[in-house]
């Protein structure tokens, strides 16, 4: 598994062929500034974000860590080939699974953060289990990189209630990170369309929703990758597009 062969790549570029490059920069509802830690003065980013600065030519490619190690380490490898840095939001039990691959994705590079313990559907949790799956994939993650990590992912859903998002900011999460483009590989409904759907909805500043395990995703990431350095866009760690 994970395996790209050429018939797969020529199936995906056939496929994606003739994507209009995105529509050029909007404006965004508010400025865009920083992560917490950027020089006093700056505004505050809000308590959920979707999407970085459009007047800046990046985008975040952000993986769900889960489902089969081996797929995970196919597209990392996959990634720092063309240069690009992704976001993993990793689950707790995945980390208690594989705990090698915290160290592997941040040796890549990559940033590494929480998408709570089990997966399960955190907005519909009581107050005591939200934290428990908050709190017990931070907790793994900081035994084995010594950081909760900079970014929090709820599962189940990709925005948080106010009850979650303030457990988050409790346990250490300054930001819930959702998303502007949706990928749907998860329905796994082939290289070509998750491809071409990317394709045509991201932009500067968008932040991607990907996921380790699914063999559509490796086949598609190629050609997403190519197409971004085309338009001149650059595949950055969330924490640089927000910085």
């Amino acid at each position: 598994m994970g395996r790209v062969t050429a018939t797969d790549r020529r199936a995906v570029l056939l496929a994606t062929a003739g994507l209009a490059l995105a529509a050029g920069c909007a404006s965004s509802s508010g400025a865009v500034a920083p992560p917490d830690g950027s020089p006093s003065g700056a505004p505050a980013l809000p308590a959920q974000l979707t999407h970085g600065p459009r007047d800046r030519p990046r985008v975040a490619l952000t993986f769900h860590g889960d489902g089969d190690p081996a797929t995970a380490r196919t597209l990392l490898t996959e990634a720092e080939k063309y240069g690009a840095r992704v976001t993993v939001l990793a689950v707790g039990t995945w980390l208690d699974a594989h705990p090698d691959l915290a160290r592997r994705i941040l040796d890549g590079g990559h940033d590494l953060g929480n998408h709570t313990l089990r997966h399960l559907d955190i907005n519909a949790m009581s107050e005591t289990e939200a934290r428990e799956e908050i709190t017990g994939c931070a907790e793994r993650l900081k035994r084995l990189t010594g950081s909760i990590g900079t970014w929090f992912r709820p599962s189940r859903t990709p925005v948080a209630t106010p009850l979650v998002t303030r457990l988050a900011r409790e346990a250490g999460y300054s930001h819930v990170l959702s998303y502007d483009v949706d990928s749907l590989d998860f329905t796994s409904p082939g290289a070509p369309v998750v491809a071409r759907k990317v394709l045509a909805e991201i932009r500067e500043g968008s932040v991607v929703s990907l996921h380790f395990g699914y063999a559509d995703t490796i086949a598609a990431l190629p050609v997403v990758l190519e197409e971004l350095d085309r338009r001149g866009l650059a595949a950055v760690t969330t924490t640089e597009l927000f910085s």
